[in-house]
């Protein structure tokens, strides 16, 4: 059984259901999460997504990401997807809320069209890389990247990212560091 989801209308109010797969095709607008880990020392951790996902395949993404699911909130999706794609148990309070945005996007590569309204969070990582969890058939695994130097990646190095998140990287999650005490 394909899994459903949550189609919202413009103010971010639920007008029906659709699988994940026609959300894509024809571009649907629905809610997703991205949960960000930055370690003590500047560094954004990201996910390497999986050669056979859907859309992005092989290209690094936020540390966590997930369609919220029927009946969740966008808080609830944080906190479940940060423990199945890390094996990280972690409460609300953990989080620090970035921004809420309506995004549309075209994976060049599968032609797929992600609109959504995207709700992002920061967690501060104090541990190791290697002791996340990887979300096999999801994931090839995380990589760290000092956020100074996101800002001049070359264009080799840029292209490995979603360009969404590099974006986002390198403009909303700095800023909003800033004004946290890592």
């Amino acid at each position: 059984m394909k899994s459903m989801l949550n189609i919202v209308d413009i103010n971010d109010e639920i007008i029906g259901e659709k699988t994940r797969e026609e959300i894509h095709k024809h571009g649907l607008l629905h809610r997703e999460v991205h949960v960000y880990f930055v370690t003590p020392n500047r560094e954004l951790i990201v996910q390497h997504r999986a050669k056979n996902k859907d859309t992005y395949p092989d290209l690094l993404d936020a540390t966590v990401g997930g369609h919220v699911e029927i009946s969740d909130s966008y808080q609830e999706t944080a906190l479940k997807e940060t423990l199945e794609e890390t094996g990280l148990k972690i409460g609300m309070s953990d989080l620090i809320f970035v921004n809420k945005t309506l995004k549309r996007s075209k994976d060049k590569a599968t032609q797929k069209i992600n609109y959504s309204f995207r709700t992002a969070y920061l967690y501060i990582y104090r541990g190791d890389v290697a002791d996340l969890k990887i979300e096999h058939g999801k994931s090839q695994g995380f990589s760290i990247w000092p956020l100074d130097k996101l800002v001049n990646l070359n264009e080799d190095d840029k292209n490995k990212f979603i360009p969404y998140i590099l974006d986002f990287a390198v403009g909303q999650l700095i800023k909003t560091l800033e004004n946290i005490k890592l």
